[in-house]
């Protein structure tokens, strides 16, 4: 960072990383169980001879140890002993002084070397990623970013990553300047294209509520008076993570088919009529859910879908958040992850409501014990509300094209 990168670095290109690194993964409204368990296991045998090795043959062990209770004993399930990291991920939230060492997004702005940065659409880090470019973008610094379909595994994020380094690197390395380029470029999912932003978020895209109805049904126009939407969620069979963020060797992630998870009586979905234009969503996406559970401690998860015209349900981004008096009557505020997606002509959007992403999200066990030592498993019945006095809505960033 400033004040302390040597005269020699004249640019720097993060790649599927931010400044805040474990942070990303300790969210106070959600613990990313995947990523921090599987980077903890890696991270403690990384220096073993034959460590690759170890690492494939360790992958069942690994998934099946997920479901350990209480969680802190899931590494040793595992491996054979405890992982340092995934200790210390149990035992201190985002807001402890024990991370501060790692925070470093105050000192982004303090950068004068120019920065090109490659995130994903789904990769793990993507949030920061974007708040660390704001932060170069408001201080006036020379950045551009480049955001394709990626998770953090991907050819495509190596293949980009090196093309910048050639390009913008090695340029400023030799006093030249990189090729001429518009600051922000973005691979538009849905019509599966690159296209040139000024800046992100870009300009152009006007917040749209699309609000939940009754019968399945998601328009714009406001809810009328009408009965919660229901469903029993049990944490000895939580609802499962299907594609979207994932950061484990073996996962499948990105967009994926979400039939059979919208087959699961836990999850309810809310879908528009087939659409009479091209609409992009392209920005930050956010909901805002009422919701009542039987237990105060749920988790509200939120995802965004692209259905096509044969029925086909795609996941474009989601997000999750952990509450503690969901036995109240709550508005339940989801930041879901960023996207520029393109909703083509006939197709329909539909969001998905549920209680978990497991094992992407820690399963919420429903009895307010702590994480690391909690064994109680206590099921639930949750409600969503969508009436004039309880309006359940996405927010999307929104264009409507001719």
């Amino acid at each position: 960072m400033s004040g302390q990168l040597p005269p020699q670095v004249k640019a720097l290109i993060p790649s599927v990383s931010e400044s805040a690194f474990t942070l990303e993964f300790l969210r106070k409204e959600s613990f990313s169980l995947e990523a921090t368990f599987g980077w903890g296991l890696q991270v403690a045998g990384q220096e073993r001879r034959g460590a690759l090795l170890h690492q494939a043959l360790r992958l069942r062990k690994e998934r099946r140890a997920w479901y350990t209770l209480p969680l802190n004993e899931a590494d040793t399930a595992a491996i054979g002993r405890r992982s340092d990291y995934f200790q210390n991920t149990l035992d201190h939230d985002a807001d402890s002084p024990f991370w501060s060492v790692l925070d470093h997004s105050s000192r982004v702005a303090d950068l004068t070397v120019p920065v090109s940065t490659v995130a994903g659409w789904y990769d793990i880090f993507l949030p920061g990623q974007l708040r660390d470019y704001q932060a170069l973008q408001g201080a006036g610094r020379e950045a551009r970013l480049t955001v394709g379909p990626w998770a953090h595994i991907s050819m495509g994020v190596g293949v980009t990553a090196v093309a910048e380094a050639l390009d913008f690197g090695l340029a400023h390395a030799r006093g030249e300047k990189p090729s001429d380029r518009a600051p922000v470029r973005l691979f538009v999912m849905g019509e599966d294209a690159w296209r040139d932003f000024p800046s992100w978020p870009p300009p152009g895209y006007a917040p749209q509520r699309l609000h939940l109805h009754p019968a399945g049904a998601l328009a714009a126009d406001p809810p009328e008076e009408s009965a919660p939407d229901t469903y029993h969620y049990d944490p000895a069979d939580p609802t499962p993570a299907v594609g979207g963020v994932r950061m484990a060797v073996g996962v499948k992630s990105g967009r994926v088919d979400n039939t059979d998870l919208e087959a699961r009586s836990d999850v309810l979905t809310y879908t528009t009529p087939a659409l009479d234009t091209d609409v992009e969503v392209v920005g930050e996406v956010s909901a805002e859910i009422f919701f009542r559970s039987s237990l105060p401690y749920a988790d509200v998860f939120v995802r965004l879908c692209d259905v096509d015209e044969t029925g086909r349900s795609t996941n474009v981004c989601d997000g999750l958040i952990s509450l503690t008096d969901a036995d109240r009557t709550t508005c339940a505020k989801v930041q879901l992850w960023p996207t520029a997606y393109h909703f083509k002509r006939g197709h329909r959007i539909r969001v998905q409501v549920s209680s978990g992403a497991f094992p992407r999200y820690n399963r919420n066990l429903g009895a307010g014990e702590p994480r690391a030592t909690a064994t109680t498993l206590r099921a639930a019945d949750q409600e969503v509300l969508h009436s004039p006095a309880h309006p359940s809505a996405v927010i999307l960033p929104l264009r409507r094209l001719n």
